[in-house]
């Protein structure tokens, strides 16, 4: 096998934000040729598979702005400076759904778009789902829509398109595999 690292010889920051900051790094290819690479950098997120006691699982639909539509997506979120990936699973769960859990198991983390991000996911399953009394705050720039779904449903609406990222299509995945 060969070595397929790229030495980083410079970084140049072009963008520092809410959200990401972006660089475009030169680099030093394997075969010694120079190149730029242009990143991402993202603090890292969490997903939860929440699957109710009548085995539906909660997605939440909302814009988003990149794609320019609309999406059903399991709840997720970014992970705080200094936050533990399990506290801001929780805090998601409750923000954009309205549901609590007893615990959250962890399931897998993977990247999202290693070709140019460095965005890392967390995905946690939910166990022992339950309503939260009080009103929900979700962030002052989040409006989303709470929908209950069938594994069936939830498998169409991915050949739909509806729902539409690797986060939830894996969620779905995973649930199809370890149904309870």
């Amino acid at each position: 096998m060969t070595n397929f690292e790229e030495k980083t010889t410079n970084t140049t920051p072009i963008y520092s934000g809410r959200v990401i900051s972006l660089s475009v790094d030169d680099v030093v290819l394997p075969n010694g040729k120079p190149s730029k690479r242009e990143l991402v950098k993202h603090p890292g997120a969490v997903a939860v598979i929440a699957i109710t006691q009548d085995h539906k699982i909660v997605l939440v639909e909302q814009y988003r702005k990149a794609l320019e539509r609309t999406l059903v997506e399991i709840p997720a979120g970014k992970i705080e400076q200094g936050e533990d990936p399990k506290e801001t699973a929780f805090r998601e769960l409750e923000e954009e759904t309205g549901y609590t859990a007893s615990d959250l198991h962890f399931v897998q983390s993977f990247a999202t778009s290693p070709g140019f991000a460095d965005e890392i996911i967390h995905i946690y399953v939910a166990q022992g789902l339950k309503k939260v009394t009080e009103n929900r705050q979700l962030d002052e720039d989040e409006f989303v829509e709470i929908h209950e779904c069938s594994l069936a449903g939830a498998e169409k609406w991915i050949q739909d398109e509806k729902i539409y990222d690797a986060k939830t299509a894996f969620a779905i995945q995973w649930w199809r595999l370890h149904r309870f």
